[in-house]
């Protein structure tokens, strides 16, 4: 062994536990949000809505720990109830994309050709099309509030996860254990469905949950737009929004806290996103 070689064992030992220490970091970090946000109600000190106009733009205090809105609202508790807007918007549209991304990408890779082509194209069309501009449309269309943009931004991803299955299904079809179901007389959906799929589900798993804080931050942005969730309902997004006002006044927590949740929670799916990916490794190696 070398000495250039000897010398770099260490860092890389260094840097793997790092990473092991992010990865459970993050994942405490996004088990401790997901049990606050599951108990909202027994968690927060005071009603999210509750007005206190004696205590506007209040800084930390023993009774509000991370001090007050322009209305006096108390911003722990906004947190904690915002916390489920914005993990349960992110949640439906990572659900329904994969539903419907598995769906339609096993169909065109399984059965390729012109079924195949098509797919693809519409799958290129859609891509064109950016999420957030699809739910702004969506809003235009249907009105605010969190299930237009959903079912917008659902459809939007679709393509990344479809054309992901469609490429891991063409590859898999090819394999080995396919041909020997084949020669057993078991039917091509039974193939695709119950041997191909569980092969599949793995790897887009991994894209699914990176998936999940692109669109935390896209919810994220059109609530601060206000065409999302709309006030007086605690949502991260439309703190920020409303957390603006106190800045003049040199109170950057109503704003800063909320982008600071965003920002966390996104660092700690990608962590996890990415140690998945690793993994399970890039199946197109």
């Amino acid at each position: 062994m070398s000495i250039q070689t000897a010398s770099r064992l260490p860092i890389k030992r260094l840097s793997l536990k790092n990473r092991r220490w992010g990865l459970i970091l993050s994942t405490t970090f996004l088990a401790l949000v997901l049990f606050i946000a599951l108990l909202a109600p027994l968690v927060a000190p005071y009603p999210p809505s509750a007005v206190d106009l004696l205590r506007v733009n209040s800084g930390p205090t023993p009774q509000h720990w991370l001090g007050t809105d322009a209305l006096g609202r108390d911003i722990l508790s906004r947190m904690v109830h915002g916390s489920r807007t914005a993990l349960a918007g992110p949640a439906f549209v990572v659900l329904l994309s994969s539903i419907l991304g598995l769906l339609i990408g096993l169909w065109a890779g399984w059965a390729g050709g012109r079924v195949d082509a098509v797919i693809s194209r519409v799958f290129d069309i859609v891509l064109a099309f950016p999420g957030l501009l699809l739910a702004i449309l969506a809003v235009a269309l249907f009105g605010k509030g969190l299930v237009a943009p959903v079912l917008a931004m659902s459809i939007a991803y679709t393509p990344y996860i479809g054309r992901l299955t469609r490429q891991l299904v063409a590859t898999e079809k090819h394999r080995q254990y396919v041909a020997a179901y084949k020669v057993q007389g078991f039917s091509a959906p039974w193939i695709a469905t119950r041997a191909v799929m569980p092969n599949v589900l793995g790897v887009v798993g991994s894209q699914t949950t990176q998936n999940f804080g692109y669109v935390l931050v896209e919810l994220a942005a059109l609530s601060f737009l206000g065409l999302g969730i709309q006030a007086p309902q605690a949502d991260w997004g439309n703190m920020i929004n409303e957390g603006q006002t106190a800045l003049v006044s040199g109170n950057f927590m109503p704003a800063l806290i909320p982008a600071f949740a965003v920002v966390l929670v996104v660092v700690a799916v990608n962590t996890v996103g990415g140690w998945l990916s690793d993994k399970l490794g890039d199946p197109f190696a």
